[in-house]
């Protein structure tokens, strides 16, 4: 039944137009990953370009989240907690069926930080949104991955929610634009992204939904750096692009402590994947988090100042100059393999338990100092 509404899915998608709306996402859950990690991903469009990483103290749980720079506080558009819960959003544009004026919307950032300092689990954030007071002042898709298992997305509006389990999806893996299934057909955005990134997961997923090659840096490249399009639809990445950010949880029954959030600011094709435990102490690398005197993070201007100078003249939907693009996004490759192999194998040590969380929080920190310079190095062309 599962795969029989799913194909009516896409028999719909194919009537209908293309939109340029904001932000695409995707959910792996864990029994369809090489690791038995699910993977929790979100490509963000939207006005506000400058972002940053910032470590909470909640409630109940600590949490790293992405914030906008500047930030006026209260606000996550994705992050991880140190229970193994992690929250993102998409705009949808279809299901809001009520006078709400528009000065009591848009509080999905909000909802996120809020989840984030208190829940544990999917059923956490059920109650979560069964009692918050209405109307809630959100019109989103919410994907939720914890460490139990759990992974689904949530068409959420003013008044109540529908869950989509993609733990039970026997593709192996959810992708979300800016439409919900249960909302308006006739109002759906974002199409033309949902059926490119589509695309591209259902290549790579085996025939029984499995992935040899699931990871953080293959939704980077295959998504967030990809110019591909279904027909004479948008990319992926366009002007207002902000961050890619990848979310790898825990195997059911593993310490929450080895979540990491994977996190590119700014334009993806000139900004490096860098890996940031999850903790209850702050570990995130000073070039991703604000700086002396400013609001703003070192990576993300780096990034922006190259998309500005060598990929866009103008705002539009895709780059002025592709050949740019291919030689920043090489080095960027480059830089993103410095990153990743000392990171994984500490990971690997920390996860097969040859060394406590003490150790590898020092280790971490000790290592993640000398990201940014690598990446001067590795754009030292464009930088000088």
């Amino acid at each position: 039944m599962k795969r029989y509404i799913y194909i009516i899915l896409l028999a719909t998608l194919s009537a209908l137009p293309a939109a340029s709306y904001a932000c695409t996402s995707a959910i792996i859950p864990g029994w369809a990953t090489p690791d038995g990690r699910p993977l929790l991903w979100k490509h963000r469009d939207t006005g506000t370009l400058d972002n940053r990483l910032e470590h909470f103290k909640g409630e109940k749980y600590a949490f790293v989240g992405l914030v906008n720079s500047p930030s006026e506080g209260g606000e996550v558009w994705i992050g991880s907690n140190t229970a193994g819960f992690a929250i993102m959003n998409t705009a949808s544009y279809c299901l809001k069926d009520d006078d709400v004026p528009a000065c009591d919307m848009d509080r999905e950032g909000f909802l996120m930080y809020r989840a984030l300092e208190i829940c544990a689990t999917l059923e956490d954030f059920e109650h979560f949104l069964d009692t918050l007071s209405r109307p809630m002042g959100v019109e989103a898709n919410f994907g939720c991955i914890d460490a139990f298992g759990g992974a689904a997305y949530y068409e959420t509006d003013n008044d109540g929610w529908f869950k989509r389990d993609v733990d039970a999806m026997q593709e192996g893996y959810c992708v979300v634009t800016n439409f919900s299934v249960t909302g308006r057909p006739e109002d759906w955005k974002g199409v033309e992204r949902f059926r490119t990134a589509d695309a591209v997961m259902a290549r790579q997923s085996r025939s029984e939904g499995r992935f040899d090659d699931m990871s953080p840096y293959f939704l980077m490249d295959s998504l967030s750096r990809s110019y591909e399009h279904q027909g004479d639809s948008l990319f992926i990445p366009r002007y207002i692009t902000s961050s890619s950010v990848a979310i790898r949880g825990v195997k059911e029954g593993e310490s929450a402590d080895k979540s990491v959030i994977y996190t590119a600011l700014g334009y993806p094709d000139c900004s490096v994947m860098i890996p940031v435990p999850v903790s209850e102490e702050d570990h995130i690398p000073a070039c991703l988090r604000k700086g002396s005197g400013t609001m703003n993070c070192e990576a993300c201007d780096f990034s922006l100042s190259l998309k500005y100078s060598y990929i866009f003249r103008e705002g539009r939907n895709g780059p002025t100059d592709f050949t740019h693009t291919e030689e920043l996004a090489e080095c960027a490759c480059k830089a993103e393999k410095r990153i990743r192999r000392p990171f994984e194998r500490l990971f690997d040590s920390f996860s097969r338990g040859r060394i406590d969380a003490e150790t590898y929080a020092e280790k971490y920190d000790r290592i993640s100092e000398k990201w940014m310079n690598i990446i001067y190095k590795e754009f030292d062309t464009y930088h000088n």
